[in-house]
């Protein structure tokens, strides 16, 4: 998504949102769904909390290895420790090998480090092949997710509002009164326009027991005129518009790659 850019990890979610509001790196690539688990709800809560912009976005294919420490046999493994979304995703893995005892980690690649560095001899991690590079780690089996079809879709975000050349989709946030029929006549605006919805979700609104936000991704630009007049109709009756990003679908990404600037994830 960014190529030659220098990497910044940060150890909490909020800390990405925080420096690129500082201004101390340039943008934040950051998960925001995934195919199999569903949305990270926190970073939809951080997308809209913070003065952010999405710029682009992009799916990456997962694929979940077993690696552990060199010399490690993949007989003498009794547990392999992972982040709770990947442990779920290798449920058929586990299944197949009981003697196994799957351990929840803060991360895939961290799990890979903490064994290799504790040089435990009966564990491993669960992660992504680029993990066993970094840490010197052995693959002991490729490829043990449940379901090929396993996709996070990654949000570039930066501060102020820029829109690519080509953008074509849309992501905003919403809230509706409490009255029948409100959230009906909230999505007519765009059905009767012909704007494709793409994604729709409620998120609970922080401090507001049981009111709810909806976030919703058009298959339209912020700026094309459809659009435009669809979200002035929205906004006559929802207390709360905002846009979160303006960009490139995934579909027609390729080529559209942005300029090299410092980022974190």
């Amino acid at each position: 998504m960014v190529p030659r850019c220098t990497i910044v990890p940060c150890a909490r979610s909020a800390e990405v949102f925080d420096r690129v509001g500082r201004g101390s790196v340039g943008g934040a690539v950051i998960p925001i769904e995934n195919s199999l688990a569903g949305s990270v709800a926190e970073h939809f809560d951080l997308l809209l909390s913070r003065d952010v912009f999405i710029q682009s976005e992009f799916p990456l294919r997962i694929v979940h290895n077993v690696i552990a420490a060199p010399g490690v046999k993949f007989r003498d493994l009794r547990r392999v420790f992972s982040h709770p979304v990947a442990l779920d995703q290798c449920r058929d893995f586990f299944s197949r090998y009981p003697q196994i005892e799957p351990v929840a980690f803060y991360d895939t690649a961290g799990s890979v480090k903490h064994v290799i560095e504790n040089r435990l001899g009966d564990s491993a991690g669960i992660a992504g092949r680029q993990a066993a590079s970094v840490y010197a780690g052995t693959i002991l089996k490729a490829g043990i997710e449940d379901d090929k079809q396993n996709f996070t879709r990654f949000f570039l975000s930066r501060k102020g509002r820029r829109v690519r050349p080509g953008a074509n989709k849309t992501s905003l946030a919403f809230s509706v009164k409490n009255v029948p029929g409100a959230l009906f006549k909230a999505l007519s605006v765009f059905a009767l326009r012909g704007i494709d919805l793409t994604k729709l979700e409620s998120r609970p609104i922080p401090g507001r027991s049981w009111e709810y936000l909806f976030y919703v991704d058009l298959a339209a630009a912020r700026d094309e005129l459809t659009c435009t007049r669809a979200l002035a109709h929205l906004a006559e009756f929802a207390p709360m518009l905002r846009t979160l990003g303006t960009y490139t679908s995934w579909k027609t990404h390729e080529g559209l790659l942005p300029d090299p600037f410092e980022v974190m994830s």
